[in-house]
């Protein structure tokens, strides 16, 4: 029998994991599972509901991300019902998912990814966290925390929640914006802003340029990639095109609405996630290391690998940094976190120009709308990657059935590539150790599951 290494928990996710790593006879690694409880039951009880009440629930979801479920239900049901919220439904709407945004690349980037670095791998298990980030870097622990606090304390103050949200609604927004609160709003971006570019500097001069073979080389997979991109290319979180992308850099864009003549959802024995491949790559599914089929990534890095360019200023100035030293695409895994401080600079600017934007008071936030049959499917990008929600309704507009893609499921497995990489290049005739583990643990949390 061969002898198995379990990961249990994964340490510094969002969520819970756990990692088997099967040995040969002579201590080789020959085999790695990632196990995620990703069940979740929403794609069944909301059967039956009526469809306005569905944002409301599926923000339950999950209690990181609430919004990106809430905006995604919020656009799916639209489609059902055959409405399109006036202009300034649509930009408060996208201000909230983008400020959503802010908060978790800040509370995923400092508080769970950056002990590896600032407290190195192999730091002992005791300080390698948030608490040892405040000892010792605490000018940084001290901003990072003020930071998130403000993020989420802007969304609370204008839209009642920012923890399972109820201002989307259907046909647009629950409430207009006054010019007070975008004055409040815009003050609060612009020192967001002011740390996104310091917390990318920081990185950049104390944790990447450090740790370059690691960056370079841990867990390191070569995959696809799926993300969202405006009529000119360029990155967008809220709408547009999906644009998947072969790891040769060649690609094919498409609408949400026609997702199922593109990826298809494997079912595999021995996991509850659904993991979704490229259908239309014509080359099946397959997790082989040596030779996997079908695969794609999602989440920070795909979305700037898809994306020509960032359509704010300093974010394109990053990109193209990025780009410069590691080409297009990018494949290490690790370089999801530098993309993650990317798109919060992106995030950062793209909260600024909608605040700056007049038509953000209008007070015309939201058209009536009436129950009928019909599909939806709404589309957003979570900060874990491209967010569908597809309903159907009876003719009394309660949902008959529904399917889910979430963020973290697209790369369920590229997670479990990326783990068996890392294993296989670090454990070699059963000799294991704390560092080696959590270095193993690290391919994980890049993806921020």
């Amino acid at each position: 029998m061969d002898k198995v290494i379990n990961i249990q928990p994964v340490t510094r996710i969002e969520g819970h994991a756990s990692i088997a790593i099967h040995l040969d006879d002579n201590g080789n690694v020959h085999e790695t599972r990632l196990h995620i409880m990703s069940l979740r039951g929403f794609e069944k009880f909301i059967e039956g509901r009526p469809a306005e009440e569905v944002p409301r629930i599926v923000n339950r979801i999950c209690g990181i991300c609430p919004w990106m479920h809430h905006l995604a239900a919020c656009k799916a049901v639209d489609a059902c019902f055959g409405i399109t919220p006036p202009p300034a439904g649509h930009r408060l709407r996208e201000l909230c998912q983008v400020m959503a945004h802010i908060s978790d690349k800040i509370l995923h980037f400092f508080f769970l990814a950056a002990p590896d670095f600032v407290m190195g791998p192999d730091g002992h298990y005791s300080v390698r966290n948030i608490m040892g980030i405040v000892k010792k870097a605490p000018e940084l622990a001290s901003k990072v925390v003020k930071m998130r606090q403000l993020g989420q304390n802007m969304l609370e103050r204008f839209a009642g929640k920012a923890i399972h949200p109820i201002a989307g609604v259907t046909g647009g927004f629950a409430k207009p914006m006054l010019e007070g609160e975008r004055k409040e709003l815009t003050n609060g971006a612009r020192q967001l802003l002011d740390f996104a570019l310091y917390g990318l500097d920081y990185a950049k001069k104390n944790i990447f340029s450090q740790y370059e073979e690691l960056i370079e080389e841990l867990g390191a997979i070569e995959t696809g990639f799926l993300g969202t991109v405006d009529t000119q290319d360029s990155l967008r979180l809220y709408d547009g095109k999906l644009k998947l992308m072969k790891p040769d850099g060649t690609y094919t864009k498409f609408s949400s609405e026609n997702y199922t003549d593109f990826i298809e959802e494997h079912v595999a024995p021995w996991s509850y996630a659904k993991m979704p491949y490229a259908k239309v790559w014509g080359e099946g599914f397959s997790l082989d290391l040596d030779g996997p089929k079908g695969i794609y990534r999602t989440n920070t890095l795909a979305r700037i690998n898809v994306a020509d360019k960032m359509a704010t200023p300093h974010a394109q100035a990053a990109l193209e940094e990025f780009r410069d030293k590691f080409g297009r695409p990018a494949q290490s895994t690790l370089l999801y976190h530098w993309a993650r401080l990317i798109e919060l600079v992106y995030a950062c600017e793209r909260t600024v120009e909608i605040l700056e934007d007049d038509q953000i008071t209008d007070p015309e936030v939201r058209v009536a709308s009436e129950p009928r049959a019909g599909r939806g499917i709404g589309c957003v990008e979570a900060p874990r990657g491209t967010l569908i929600h597809d309903y159907t309704t009876d003719e009394n507009g309660c949902i008959t059935s529904a399917n889910m893609i979430v963020g973290t499921t697209h790369n369920i497995a590229p997670m479990n590539l990326s783990v068996g990489m890392a294993a296989r290049s670090l454990i070699k005739k059963g000799r294991i150790n704390e560092g080696l583990l959590n270095r193993i643990e690290m391919a994980v949390r890049a993806y921020d599951p």
